[in-house]
């Protein structure tokens, strides 16, 4: 990689991008709203259950000057969700405040592992056993969403929220593959802990991106 690209890859001016389009966001809080998807490729969490392994390696995505990235969001949609693989892995920043200067709102979708960089309207954390966050963005991430793959994770779950600012909301997540398995213990642990709602992945139950 030449110094020039390696150095705007850096700074955040190039990202690698896997793929961008507008859809109706299928989980989590904002579940049913309209938004435009960024998604970063890159990611070195490793989660065995991912859904979207294809985004993990950096190397089979273009980079992508930030400037065309937001000429195209601004043509879809007033909300852009950044996910990845792992968006925080690049400096955030350029990308997010040309977004807020035409008044996008900017919703992150983040493991949390890397430093926060960026200008965000909503922070979806959705940490990981293998990298866990940085202690930082407990404090202001607006929701908390965690993945449950197993009983284990119930238990992650709770020591995860232990560290969560008083205004983040709380999800539970099923892992898709294993969502017969593991709902009815997911309906079992909300009925009893209140503070935590149900996140579904309901852009799969629409079949759509």
């Amino acid at each position: 990689m030449k110094n020039e690209i390696k150095k705007d890859l850096v700074n955040g001016y190039l990202l690698p991008l896997m793929e961008s389009f507008y859809t109706i966001q299928g989980e989590g809080y904002h579940k049913g709203s309209a938004a435009y998807f960024i998604r970063i490729g890159g990611c070195d969490i490793g989660c065995h259950w991912c859904d979207i392994k294809e985004s993990w390696d950096f190397d089979k995505f273009p980079l992508v000057n930030v400037e065309s990235i937001v000429n195209k969001a601004k043509k879809n949609s007033n909300k852009v969700v950044i996910t990845g693989g792992e968006p925080l892995i690049y400096n955030m920043n350029p990308l997010t405040k040309k977004l807020k200067k035409l008044n996008i709102s900017t919703h992150l979708e983040t493991s949390g592992a890397y430093k926060l960089t960026g200008y965000w309207d909503w922070i979806c954390l959705s940490p990981k056993k293998n990298k866990l966050p940085l202690n930082k963005i407990y404090s202001i991430a607006n929701e908390l969403k965690v993945i449950i793959y197993n009983k284990n994770d119930f238990l992650f779950a709770e020591n995860i929220a232990k560290n969560i600012n008083p205004n983040c909301k709380l999800f539970l997540q099923p892992e898709w593959g294993n969502r017969e398995k593991v709902m009815p213990l997911i309906v079992d642990f909300i009925l009893k802990n209140n503070d935590w709602r149900v996140s579904l992945q309901t852009h799969k139950y629409l079949n759509i991106q």
